[in-house]
């Protein structure tokens, strides 16, 4: 039995990481100018012509970007199933997401407008802060309803509200610097930069290992909060962490590529429906790699699929994304009709 299930956590590894270098590759060479694996590999060692430029400048950061950020958000996902131990929570539905695009989408108006610079770092903290703000209203809803499902709509109510807020901003944004503004409030990994992607790595990397190192608090937690206590966790610290982690990760996504929907919630399901198992020591990178995959294989559709139009990111994620919900909420109703 042990043996099998070694097996099955190799071979899922093994399928995400593949993914991941396959997606990856595609990402770079489809696209208005086709690019052969040969070109591609001839690129690497002389990327001085139009075609070295196209792959070094435009696709590989933005290829880079849909990598870390749709892992982060996988993450993210998973940290805010874990704290509300409720299997439809997630940054966009629970409004996180929402928050952090309204305070951003703020700061650019009101910085751009009077001829500052934003940087990536007040990008973060902007997200970061309307991301705190709308995880304190539904932290504050929890204690006030003891229904699931009335937090779910409590999230989904506040982000309509900051989606309402930027949605007004934006039609008022009338200045020449944020003519971008529109369509990163839809969620987009357009328009990233090798400097842009610096960033990201390094804040969703320490991110992560910082999670990686809370496995066992959270595989104790995971069984409850009085298994937790006995096993000497710190359960206000531990649920402080994972409000933390889940907005900084979430900050990081809305400040470079907007809103992003569904992947928070359906990328950990299917990753523990491959490994079969909800062991955080495990799920937490399946969850980065398989957000990674998702984010790459949606981000490819969304560039090709009606080209040179481009889709919103979102509107594609929504597509493979929603199914996965709508299966996760009905065989949770079953189980609970069964019981």
């Amino acid at each position: 039995m042990e043996q099998r299930r070694k097996r099955r956590y190799f071979a899922a590894f093994t399928v995400l990481i593949t993914g991941v270098a396959v997606f990856m590759i595609l990402n770079i060479c489809i696209g208005t100018v086709r690019i052969s694996i040969t070109d591609f590999l001839a690129v690497l060692s002389d990327p001085t012509d139009k075609t070295g430029r196209i792959i070094r400048d435009i696709r590989m950061p933005r290829t880079i970007a849909a990598m870390v950020l749709g892992g982060a958000l996988a993450l993210a996902g998973y940290l805010l199933q874990t704290f509300f131990h409720n299997p439809i929570a997630g940054p966009f539905v629970l409004g996180i997401s929402s928050g952090a695009k309204m305070v951003v989408a703020l700061v650019m108006v009101f910085l751009m407008g009077h001829a500052v610079k934003v940087s990536s770092a007040a990008m973060i903290v902007a997200a970061f802060v309307g991301a705190m703000l709308s995880m304190g209203f539904v932290l504050l809803m929890s204690r006030r309803v003891s229904s699931m499902s009335m937090l779910v709509v409590s999230g989904v109510m506040i982000g309509y509200i900051c989606s309402a807020v930027t949605e007004l901003v934006v039609t008022f944004a009338e200045d020449a610097d944020i003519v971008n503004l529109h369509n990163w409030s839809r969620g987009s990994f357009s328009g990233t930069t090798w400097d842009h992607v610096l960033v990201m790595s390094v804040v969703t990397l320490v991110t992560v290992c910082v999670i990686f190192f809370l496995s066992k608090p959270l595989e104790a937690y995971q069984l409850g909060e009085s298994y937790a206590k006995n096993m000497g966790v710190n359960i206000k610290a531990l649920r402080v962490a994972m409000v933390i982690l889940s907005s900084i990760l979430s900050a990081c996504i809305v400040a470079f590529a907007g809103p992003i929907s569904f992947v928070g919630i359906a990328v950990p399901h299917l990753a523990k429906g491959m490994l079969k198992s909800a062991k955080p020591i495990l799920m937490i990178p399946a969850c980065f790699f398989g957000g990674g995959v998702f984010c790459l294989f949606c981000d490819l559709l969304a560039r090709t699929l009606f080209a040179p139009t481009e889709l919103s990111i979102s509107t594609v994620t929504a597509v493979f994304g929603a199914p996965v919900v709508l299966w996760v909420m009905i065989r949770r109703n079953k189980e609970k009709n069964a019981g």
